[in-house]
This record gives C-alpha cells, sequence and structure tokens, in this order.
C-alpha cells in the first residue's frame, strides 16, 4: 500500500494486496467525517457489514462508504486485489474545496451535501464498471512516478467534480433490505458455489439444499452481491481463470476444467466473450504493475 498525501483532506493509496481475509480486528475503526472512495482495477474486493448487508467489488467497480459505516469482515476471494482508495476528511477538504473556489472564482463542491447523496443512512454508494469511472482511474494507474503526486491532485478533483455532477439516481446501484439470518444463508449459498466452480449446479438444487424459496433465494442473492447468481458466479468464474492463467502453468483444458468446462473450446469462446481475449492472448499480456507496494501475506 502506498500513500500519497493528495490536498489537505485528501489522500490517494494504490493497493496491491496478496492476502485472503481481514478480520474485524484489522479493519478500521470507525470514524466521524471520514468518507473512503475505493476503485477495483483487478481482483475482487468483499465485505460484511454489522448489519448483516454485504457488498463487492470486481474489476472497474466503484464504492463510496463513511468510516462511520466501516465493514466487519472483508476478504479478497481471488487472492489478489490492485486499486485505489482515496481518504477525504471531509472538514478539512471542505476548506481546501474552498479555497479552491475562491481560484477559480466557483462554487465549491458540497462535501456533506455528496455524503449524503452518496452514503445517506450509513449505506455504501457502489457503481459497476463506466466508461467514465474508468477514463477517471485508468490515468491514475498509468501516471509516470516523477508527476504521480501532482496528478493525483488533479484526478481526485475531477473524480469529486464527477460524482457531484452525475445522475447518481441512474448510475447508483440499488439494494433491498433483508434480515441478518437471510443474509447469512445467502453467503452460505456463495460459499458454496465458489467452492464447487468445476460443477454447474441449478437453482432448483440451491433451492432443496439450502431449505429456501427459489423466487425468495434469487431476489435475496441479489440484494446481498448485487447480482444475480448466473451473473455472479459467471463473473467469478473468468475472474478465478484470469488469475490461473497468470499465476500457474496449467494448461487451458486443466484451467477449464477448474472453472467448470469440460470443453476446452467453449471456455475460451466464453473467455473471449468476458475478457476480449482468448486464454492463450490473456497469458502473454503482463500482469498490471502499479505503484511500489508492500505485500501483505
Amino acid at each position: 500500500m502506498t500513500r500519497y498525501p493528495v490536498l489537505p483532506g485528501m489522500e490517494l493509496l494504490y493497493n496491491d494486496m496478496h492476502i485472503t481475509v481481514v478480520r474485524a480486528s484489522q479493519n478500521k475503526e470507525p470514524c466521524e467525517d471520514i468518507m473512503e472512495i475505493n476503485h477495483c482495477r483487478e481482483g475482487r474486493f468483499e465485505c460484511e457489514f454489522a448489519d448483516g448487508g454485504a457488498v463487492y467489488l470486481g474489476a472497474g467497480d466503484l464504492s463510496a462508504n463513511m468510516l462511520t459505516h466501516p465493514p466487519r469482515d472483508s476478504w479478497f476471494p481471488l487472492s489478489h486485489y490492485h486499486g485505489i482508495s482515496i481518504i477525504v476528511d471531509l472538514r478539512a477538504a471542505q476548506d481546501t474545496l474552498c479555497q479552491i473556489g475562491q481560484i477559480f472564482g466557483s462554487e465549491p463542491i458540497d462535501l456533506y451535501a455528496l455524503r449524503d447523496r452518496l452514503c445517506g443512512e450509513d449505506t455504501c454508494f457502489i457503481i459497476r464498471s463506466t466508461d467514465a469511472i474508468q477514463h477517471i482511474f485508468s490515468e491514475l494507474y498509468a501516471a509516470p512516478s516523477a508527476i504521480r503526486s501532482d496528478y493525483c491532485k488533479l484526478k481526485v478533483l475531477e473524480l469529486l467534480l464527477f460524482l457531484d455532477s452525475a445522475n447518481l439516481s441512474v448510475l447508483q446501484e440499488k439494494r433491498s433490505f433483508i434480515t441478518r439470518t437471510q443474509a447469512d444463508t445467502v453467503r452460505a449459498i456463495r460459499t458454496y458455489l465458489v467452492g464447487h466452480l468445476d460443477r454447474h449446479i441449478t437453482l432448483p438444487e440451491l433451492s432443496q439444499r439450502f431449505d429456501v424459496p427459489l423466487t425468495t433465494l434469487k431476489k435475496n442473492f441479489k440484494t446481498v452481491y448485487g447480482d444475480a447468481i448466473g451473473t455472479y458466479i459467471h463473473t467469478y468464474r473468468m475472474q478465478t481463470a484470469m488469475r490461473l492463467l497468470h499465476e500457474t502453468n496449467q494448461s487451458i483444458a486443466e484451467i477449464a476444467g477448474q472453472v467448470g468446462y469440460q470443453n476446452a473450446s467453449k471456455f475460451s469462446e466464453v473467455f473471449r466473450q468476458f475478457a476480449g481475449l482468448t486464454p492463450s492472448e490473456y497469458r502473454k499480456i503482463p500482469r498490471p504493475i502499479g505503484a511500489e507496494s508492500v505485500l501483505l501475506e
């Protein structure tokens, strides 16, 4: 994790995490008026909150969360996560934005109003991958080290302007409420699914195994993880295959079998539709490299 102070009240961290689980004792303590914005470049991040809610970030996704509502447990199911965190101290950053507004002769962003739009009632705001978000962050990952500190200032301000002006009702992922017991059942279902990636498990089979009506099963899974079960597990399979292609010397047929495809040609076709490259082409691409990092084992 490499930290760059950006402007008073704002800092940016490049994260390169090689770890599986972060327990509650390792997570951040609740903090007043501190917002954390996260962008996932590669890998997968999932977390559970004290109220039973859970969210995940996949490649290209963005979240915003107030640290009055920190996650209880966090985990990196692919054992690798690369992304950026932006920490905003609302009080100090608001003073900074007022000074910048005076320089440009414009009204500053109201960070407290932005907080209420993004994270009202201690919710976690999620935007799935969009071209606008990718544009902002892709340049941060590619910034030369000699100018990275100054470049971060511009890009963080650009991000805040985007969030302040965007039609969030269109971009924001909608969630419903479910009970803690229901959320625990959904996470047990998710654990079962990712533990059997080599099998294609049907929804009726899940409904029977976990004694949950099919309609309730589908609704509650989407509430917790933001995706339909089929979409979630398909993405998880492809992300697992991407990791195995980069980190192992296993054949494409072996990897295909591990993620549920007995036919390597069919796997290659599905992988190309997901990643834009065949497995062989993807394997030749070097892994993305961000800032200097400390690996957490």
